[in-house]
């Protein structure tokens, strides 16, 4: 029986990418590729490019939601642990009851007494509040991403320094490499590379 030695496939293409020369050409490059029908892509700057997101038709970002989530997880934990804390022992749950807090009447006040609360409840919510949105942004970035193949190519690089770059992926449905490439390369792009995996 004969084994037949299989050559080492050629590597994937990860992504075509278009280096442009300034702000206002990767700004209208990035419309075309919103208008195009682009799903799979991104641009890549020095610095943050005022309305941007808008030009790649990008929906406002859900990390707020991360952040009002883990705020109202930190204000009602610290409403609980106050309130357990305060009034533990007037609870009669039996196995719980080893774990109750000071019941300690001070001065006639309820044991329960929330308005006293608030301090903590103010800074537990902006502690979670935090801890919601960084847990939002690396979930939603898909983050720690060891490797990703722009990030070892020279034109990328450029992009910490003075280089304006869009990347569509291979991921994308309107993917073609050429097609892509030849799109890119006629919205104004100085040099355009076909990423490998």
């Amino acid at each position: 029986m004969a084994h037949h030695a299989h050559e080492p496939s050629a590597p994937a293409t990860a992504a075509v990418m278009a280096v442009f020369p300034d702000v206002s050409t990767v700004f209208s490059a990035a419309e075309r590729c919103r208008d195009e029908g682009f799903t799979h892509w991104d641009v890549f700057a020095p610095f943050p490019i005022h309305g941007i997101n808008e030009a790649m038709g990008l929906k406002p970002s859900k990390v707020s939601f991360c952040m009002g989530a883990g705020a109202l997880t930190g204000v009602a934990f610290a409403l609980l642990l106050q309130g357990w804390t305060a009034a533990g022992g007037i609870i009669n749950i039996p196995w719980l009851n080893q774990f109750s807090g000071y019941d300690i009447n001070t001065a006639g006040k309820p044991f329960f007494a929330w308005e006293q609360f608030t301090p903590i409840m103010f800074e537990l919510g902006v502690l979670f509040g935090s801890f919601g949105a960084l847990l939002g942004m690396l979930m939603l970035n898909k983050l720690p991403r060891h490797h990703h193949p722009l990030m070892t190519n020279e034109h990328f690089l450029s992009t910490s320094d003075d280089g304006f770059v869009i990347a569509v992926e291979a991921a994308d449905p309107k993917f073609d490499e050429r097609e892509t490439a030849s799109f890119l390369k006629s919205l104004g792009a100085t040099e355009v590379e076909v990423v490998k995996s």
